[in-house]
C-alpha cells in the first residue's frame, strides 16, 4: 500500500507546477501524472527536489522537482549567478562560460542558463555548437572567467542530462565555494525568482577561435614528433559514440600528425538518442563493437573511442591471438603515466620537481611506477575537482606532468583543470608509435609494465539501485559494511581498514591513525596482507554503490605468465565479491 502521506506530499508539490508560471508542455505532462492511477512516475518525479550537489546537477529528464527541465536548471543557474555576484561585488563585470554536449535539451538548457545569467548583468560566452567537456575548462580560463557551466551528463543513458558548475581556475567546484553555491540555489523556491529574460547585448557567441586556441595548446604536449613523424599512417580506428569529440579530436590527432585515422560512420553522427549503442560509455564493451569491426575490416592497430562530452577515453587493442580486447581504466592510466615518465627520463626533462597524481581508488600500480622514476605522486579522492585541487595547490612550486583515474579519465596539462579525452587520445595515438618503433604492441606494452613493476589486477562492480527505495537501500549497504567490517578477503587477511568518512585508518592490531585528506568522504577501503585493496563508495552522480578490487601479489616474470597471472587473479576477484556478498 502507498504512504499516503508520501502521495499527499507529492500531489500538493505538482500542483503548484499546473500554475501559470510554467509553460504548457510542462503543465501538460504533470496533469498527466496527476490523473495516472499509477503513480510511480508522480512520486519518483516529484518526491524529492533534484539536488545540486558538489558536482552540480544530474538527472532523468522530464517534468517535476526531481527531474532535469527548464526550471530546476533554472534555478540552479539563479543561484550560482546570485554567488558570484556575492563573491565578485567589486568586479567591474562578472564573466561566465557556457558549453553544453550532444544530449537531447542540452543546446536549450544552455541558452537558457545564457538568458539567465545574462538577466543578472553576467557576461556569457556562449558556444556556438556542442563542445568538449575540457575545452569548457579551457575557455574558462583563457577567457579570465568566474566561473562556467557544461550542460552534460557524460557517459549515462540518454534519458540523463546534467550540468556541471566550474570556478575561475576552470575546475569543477570544492570547498568554500560548493557548499555557498548550494546555499544560493537551494533559496531559488519559486520559479518567480529566477530571471529568465536574457539580455543579447551580454551574451558572446564563441567557437572556432577558442578551438585553435585549445588544438594548438595540446599540441605542445607531444614528446616524440619524431616518432610520429616515422609513423604517421599507423591505422587508428576513433569514434565519438555520437558525441562532441567528433568536433576537435580527430581535428587533433591531425594537428600532432597523424595520417590514418579511420572513422565510424554510423557513430560521427551527432545524436542525443545514441542509436547505435545501449549505453554511450567506452567503459562498456558493446559500446566498442562497431569501432572493433570497423578495425578488423581495416587491419587497424588500435581502437580509441571518447564518451558524449569528451573527457573519457576508451582503448582496445589485439592481443598476441590477434583478438581485440579492451583495456580498463587503470591500465589506460598506467599506459600514459609510463610513456610520459620513460620519455622525459629518456629525454632528459625531469627538472627533479615534476609529480603526477591518482585517485585513492585507482591501481597502486602507479605509485611502484613512479617510485622508481623518482617522481612524486599524490592521492586524492575519486574526481577530476580533486586533481585539480591539487595542481591549484602546487601551483608555482612543483610541475604536474599527468594525472588520472581509473574511470577512464587522464589529464596530461595544467591548462585544463578537467579530465580531457582530446589531448589523451592525442597522446595515446602517440603511444602507438612509440610501441610500433621500438618494435612493440600496445598489448606487449601492458605486459612489459606488468612485468617491471609487478602485475595487478582491477576489476569495478556497480550495483544499480534505483529511485527512493534504492537511494536507501544504498546507505543501508555501507552502514552494514561499516558497523561489520570483513576480517579476510579471498583468503587473505585484512591487515587494514580506511574509513574516509571518519578519516581513520585502523590496523588488525586495532591501531587507529588519522588520514590526511582535505575533506571527509564517504568510502571505505580494505588493505589485505597480499597487498590487494578493495575499495566501497556511492556513487556521487548515478543510483549505484561502486565497488573497486584490485588484486596484487601474483608473479608475473616473462609474457608467457600473463594468462595464467589473469586467470588467478579472476578467481581472486570471484572471492572478493562472494565475501562482499556482491
Amino acid at each position: 500500500m502507498e504512504n499516503e502521506a508520501l502521495l499527499k506530499e507529492v500531489t500538493a508539490k505538482a500542483q503548484v507546477w499546473l500554475g501559470e508560471g510554467y509553460d504548457e508542455e510542462t503543465r501538460a505532462a504533470v496533469k498527466a501524472m496527476l490523473d495516472n492511477p499509477d503513480h510511480t512516475e508522480l512520486i519518483e518525479s516529484f518526491y524529492r527536489d533534484l539536488e545540486f550537489g558538489t558536482g552540480g546537477l544530474r538527472g532523468i529528464m522530464g517534468a517535476g522537482t526531481n527531474r532535469m527541465n527548464i526550471y530546476t536548471v533554472g534555478a540552479a543557474t539563479q543561484g550560482l549567478a546570485n554567488y558570484l555576484k556575492k563573491n565578485f561585488a567589486s568586479l567591474p563585470l562578472i564573466s561566465v562560460a557556457v558549453g553544453h554536449d550532444c544530449r537531447n535539451n542540452s543546446r536549450r538548457f544552455a541558452e537558457i542558463s545564457a538568458d539567465i545569467f545574462s538577466a543578472n548583468g553576467i557576461k556569457v560566452y556562449l558556444f556556438d555548437a556542442l563542445r568538449p567537456t575540457p575545452e569548457v575548462s579551457f575557455a574558462i580560463r583563457e577567457l579570465g572567467c568566474q566561473a562556467g557551466i557544461n550542460l552534460t551528463a557524460s557517459h549515462n543513458p540518454k534519458e540523463y542530462n546534467g550540468y556541471k558548475a566550474y570556478w575561475s581556475d576552470g575546475a569543477q567546484v570544492i570547498a568554500p565555494h560548493d557548499t555557498g553555491i548550494i546555499e544560493e540555489v537551494n533559496k531559488i523556491t519559486n520559479i518567480a525568482d529566477i530571471k529568465f529574460k536574457g539580455n543579447p547585448e551580454l551574451i558572446q557567441i564563441i567557437g572556432e577561435e577558442i578551438d585553435k586556441k585549445f588544438l594548438d595548446r595540446i599540441k605542445t604536449l607531444s614528446l616524440s614528433p619524431d616518432v610520429i613523424a616515422k609513423h604517421h599512417d599507423i591505422p587508428i580506428v576513433y569514434t565519438p559514440i555520437h558525441g562532441t569529440g567528433v568536433r576537435l579530436i580527430p581535428a587533433s590527432l591531425k594537428n600532432f600528425g597523424f595520417t590514418n585515422i579511420i572513422h565510424v560512420p554510423e557513430q560521427d553522427v551527432v545524436s542525443g538518442d545514441f542509436p547505435t549503442v545501449v549505453s554511450p560509455n567506452p567503459e562498456e564493451p558493446a559500446a566498442l563493437d562497431l569501432a572493433v569491426k570497423r578495425a578488423k575490416e581495416t587491419n587497424a592497430e588500435l581502437v580509441m573511442a571518447s564518451d558524449p562530452d569528451a573527457d573519457r577515453i576508451g582503448i582496445a587493442v589485439k592481443n598476441d591471438k590477434g583478438e581485440w580486447i579492451l583495456a580498463n581504466g587503470n591500465q589506460i592510466v598506467m599506459l600514459m603515466l609510463n610513456y610520459i615518465m620513460t620519455t622525459y627520463q629518456e629525454r632528459g626533462l625531469l627538472k627533479g620537481n615534476e609529480f603526477i597524481v591518482k585517485t585513492i581508488v585507482t591501481t597502486e600500480t602507479i605509485k611502484t611506477i613512479a617510485e622508481r622514476n623518482n617522481i612524486k605522486m599524490y592521492d586524492c579522492y575519486t574526481g577530476f575537482k580533486w586533481i585539480a585541487s591539487v595542481i591549484r595547490e602546487l601551483e608555482g612550486k612543483e610541475r604536474y606532468i599527468g594525472g588520472g583515474e581509473e574511470s577512464y579519465g587522464f589529464l596530461a596539462e595544467d591548462f585544463v583543470r578537467d579530465k580531457d579525452a582530446v589531448s589523451a587520445m592525442s597522446l595515446m595515438a602517440e603511444i602507438a608509435a612509440w610501441a610500433k618503433d621500438r618494435g612493440m604492441t600496445m598489448y606487449q606494452m601492458i605486459q612489459d609494465i606488468y612485468i617491471k613493476y609487478g602485475f595487478s589486477k582491477e576489476k569495478g562492480v556497480s550495483v544499480v539501485r534505483k529511485g527512493k527505495q534504492g537511494a536507501e537501500e544504498i546507505v543501508a549497504m555501507m552502514k552494514a559494511f561499516r558497523e561489520n567490517p570483513l576480517k579476510t578477503l579471498g583468503g587473505s587477511p585484512v591487515v587494514m581498514v580506511k574509513d574516509f568518512q571518519s578519516l581513520t585508518a585502523t590496523d588488525d592490531k586495532g591501531n587507529v591513525t588519522k588520514l590526511d585528506m582535505p575533506c571527509t568522504s564517504n568510502v571505505l577501503q580494505y588493505f589485505t596482507a597480499e597487498g590487494d585493496k578493495v575499495s566501497v563508495r556511492p556513487s556521487g552522480t548515478e543510483p549505484k554503490i561502486k565497488f573497486y578490487m584490485e588484486v596484487r601479489g601474483i608473479p608475473m616474470t616473462c609474457y608467457a605468465d600473463y594468462d595464467k597471472a589473469n586467470e588467478l587473479a579472476d578467481a581472486k576477484i570471484e572471492a572478493f565479491k562472494k565475501d562482499l556478498g556482491i
